[in-house]
């Protein structure tokens, strides 16, 4: 993941009066198809070799395959309901709910052993060469040329003919056969239908779609059977079934008429609901006679008392109840006359004729009073005792009938039981009945839910290609895995390769690049053996770094790398070498007290310099070493001291700088460690004017030189910018040629030469 883009730093330092320069110019990084062509071209000879190989081994791979034809047919497969007869009971219910799992159980039996061994058998597949090891292999490029060397050798030298061996008839395993057979059978069913293709493989076109068809028809036969076995084997045991439940009907309804004769249970049903009538006359008669009995108790014991005393009982203390309407009328009768005795004594005496009649009339009326009082009181006592009478008879007439019932209803249980037997018995045989009439109409009908919907044709071409097509073919695959491994190559080397790396992935600005040097470990402009073009580009790179700093003074410049080996020592070298060519004065200075190198291609002594400078041991004077340019002075690493990281960091070293930069150079170039390795170049990142920070082209990977850039800017150098080093103009011609011209600079470094 490339970093975050970063702020504009290409300006130049505001010191010194310095104004800011514009940001570069940095064109538009389309991609084109020339830019995908640019990575063929890089990786041509992988390509190249890739494409070669991968044709060659399937043309070879094509020619010495067998070639096969494939048969194709289709069949339909319905559930099981469709191949029933209408008007008849459905059978397995549960299996209509999911009919899923059966169209399965179909697909694995048309590639079972089963019906493979069936078809087998049919095409007598031990007699086809193809699967009895008799056929012919197909010639391939090696048994081309034994054959072309076995015709010219006949040419040359006969043999004597050869003792034909009597062929035998052999029977290959059969298991091996199956195997065989169903090791070419495809099974696909049709989506969002019943159909299914059926497809055989063979190195014969008739017999691919004669094996097709024989799996289909073998197939539908083996299913009709299968319906048909199982209907007959269904029909078997409803006979015997229906022969047993039949001799349970005839014993049950013998054993129910035996019954009813000998417990006279034919009019059963009539006697119980006689019985249970009169029990309910007789609960009904028991209850109102038991409410009689209560009333007359009651009434009884009011005149109980009447009745036991002996005394003469007056008409007045008889209950209400007992009172009748002849009572009443003698009671007002003899009131009458009273009344009239009353009235005639205030006017007769006791002996008057009149008053003895009153007189006998009341005596008669009173005798007759008390004579219907008690008649009336003897009458409740017998009512009474009537009540009583009748609640005894109808409470023994209730339990014999309450008898009766109980006898009759066990009688019942037993008949009842019996005839429910004989009942069941009789549906259970008219069910199997109706079961046997169904399949045998089903059986005669013979209907299949299976049947060949398209029967395989005889193949024209067979699956893979041959002849043009085999080359055709080997061309395509080579050229496309051929690009696919280039372009894989391309995305999986992360390395900076190109300015469009630094611009778009990096976010900084660009430099210049350097073409790498063969032969030659530190090329530099001093050395008349190294290119025209390592010099032009140097000469570039010094004009883009002046055209950062236009403004008077000195310029601090450090150079840096991201890892070792990277050429930075020889850039900055070389940098400075072209800043003097170019008439500015330049101390190039070598920061790095690790790993000391720029006095090598400088070819200087590494005695004294900055170490002992820093320490104390040396002034700046006496470590400045001059050049092959007068204009280029330089101060060596010196000795490695224990701790170089403190020494940068030093108030010395600062105020070296400091005092460097107000001395006679119009440059200073300061050749810091990589920043990955050590943090000295971090130090020295604030203290200059501009980073230069150096790629090797194809060497350096994108995440450590965006690591590497991010702990650089975490310094928050005045200006920073890229540097593409060794860069193989040879190896990415096209691309270079392309964008940055690199042709027109041969041109000119021929006419130079």
């Amino acid at each position: 993941m490339s970093p975050e883009p970063r702020p504009n730093v290409s300006s130049a330092p505001p010191s010194k009066g310095a104004a800011p320069t514009p940001a570069p110019y940095s064109p538009e990084s389309d991609v084109h198809i020339l830019d995908r062509i640019a990575v063929l071209y890089r990786y041509r000879r992988i390509a190249i070799a890739v494409f070669v190989l991968t044709s060659a081994a399937i043309m070879i791979q094509g020619y010495s395959n067998v070639q096969f034809f494939r048969a194709q047919g289709r069949l339909l497969i319905e559930n099981e309901r469709a191949s029933e007869v209408p008007g008849l009971t459905p059978t397995g219910e549960q299996f209509y709910e999911d009919p899923e799992p059966y169209f399965q159980t179909q697909y694995k039996i048309l590639r079972g052993r089963d019906l493979t061994r069936r078809v087998v058998k049919k095409l007598h597949l031990e007699r086809v060469p193809e699967f009895n090891g008799t056929a012919k292999r197909p010639d391939t490029p090696l048994t081309l040329l034994a054959n072309m060397r076995t015709r010219l050798t006949s040419l040359v030298w006969k043999p004597a003919a050869a003792q034909e061996t009597p062929k035998t008839d052999e029977t290959l395993d059969e298991s091996v056969l199956v195997s065989s057979f169903i090791g070419r059978v495809g099974v696909e069913p049709v989506r969002g239908s019943r159909l299914v293709d059926i497809t055989f493989d063979s190195q014969d076109q008739a017999f691919a779609a004669q094996g097709a068809n024989a799996l289909m028809e073998e197939y539908v036969d083996q299913n009709l059977e299968a319906k048909l076995g199982a209907t007959e084997n269904m029909l078997q045991w409803l006979g015997k079934e229906l022969a047993t439940q039949q001799t349970k009907v005839e014993e049950s309804e013998r054993a129910l008429a035996e019954y009813r004769d000998k417990q006279n249970a034919m009019s059963l049903d009539d006697k119980q609901n006689i019985v249970g009538s009169r029990l309910n006359q007789l609960n009904d008669a028991y209850t109102k006679a038991k409410l009689e009995r209560v009333q007359k108790e009651t009434q009884y014991n009011q005149i109980k008392s009447l009745l036991t005393s002996g005394a003469p009982i007056s008409a007045d203390s008889l209950p209400v109840t007992v009172q009748t309407t002849d009572i009443q009328l003698l009671k007002s009768r003899l009131a009458e006359l009273q009344q009239n005795k009353a009235q005639l004594s205030n006017t007769y005496g006791e002996k008057h004729p009149r008053i003895v009649a009153v007189n006998s009339q009341i005596g008669e009326t009173q005798t007759q009073l008390n004579l219907a009082t008690q008649q009336a009181l003897q009458k409740i006592k017998n009512e009474f005792d009537s009540a009583i009478l009748a609640e005894r008879t109808y409470a023994q007439n209730l339990e014999a009938a309450k008898a009766d019932a109980t006898d009759l209803s066990r009688k019942s249980i037993g008949y009842n039981v019996m005839e429910r037997e004989a009942k069941s018995n009789r549906t259970i045989y008219e069910s199997l009945l109706q079961k046997e009439k169904e399949l045998r109409v089903s059986s005669n009908s013979r209907s299949n839910n299976v049947r060949v919907v398209d029967r395989a044709e005889i193949p024209k071409a067979p699956l893979a290609p041959t002849g043009r097509r085999t080359w055709l073919t080997s061309i395509a695959i080579g050229l496309v895995l051929a690009i696919a491994v280039a372009f894989g190559l391309d995305y999986m080397n992360d390395t900076i390769k190109t300015p469009e790396d630094v611009t778009r992935r990096l976010k900084l600005p660009f430099l210049g690049l350097v073409p790498s040097v063969r032969d030659d470990k530190h090329p530099v402009l001093a050395s008349a053996h190294v290119p025209h073009d390592f010099g032009e580009a140097f000469r570039s790179l010094r004009t883009s770094i002046m055209s950062r700093f236009p403004a008077e003074g000195t310029k601090i410049l450090a150079v840096t790398s991201a890892q070792p080996l990277e050429g930075k020592t020889t850039t900055a070298c070389n940098i400075a070498m072209a800043l003097a060519y170019g008439g500015a004065r330049v101390l190039l200075v070598d920061a790095d007290m690790r790993r000391p190198g720029m006095h090598r291609p400088l070819r200087l002594t590494n005695e004294r310099g900055l170490s002992q400078v820093l320490i104390g041991q040396a002034r700046v004077r006496d470590v400045i070493q001059r050049t092959v340019d007068p204009n280029l002075l330089a101060i060596t690493a010196g000795k490695t001291p224990p701790n170089p990281s403190e020494l940068l960091a030093s108030e010395r070293m600062k105020t070296l700088l400091n005092n460097l930069s107000h001395g006679p150079f119009d440059w200073i170039v300061l050749d810091t460690p990589p920043v990955l390795a050590v943090t000295d170049a971090v130090i020295l990142a604030p203290l200059v004017n501009g980073v230069t920070f150096v790629i090797g082209a194809e060497m350096t990977r994108r995440r450590l030189a965006e690591r590497a850039l991010e702990t650089i800017m975490a310094a928050s150098p005045r200006f920073a910018a890229v540097v593409l080093n060794r860069v193989d103009f040879a190896r990415n011609k096209y691309y270079y040629s392309r964008y940055y011209g690199h042709q027109y600079k041969n041109y000119y470094a021929e006419a130079s030469a």
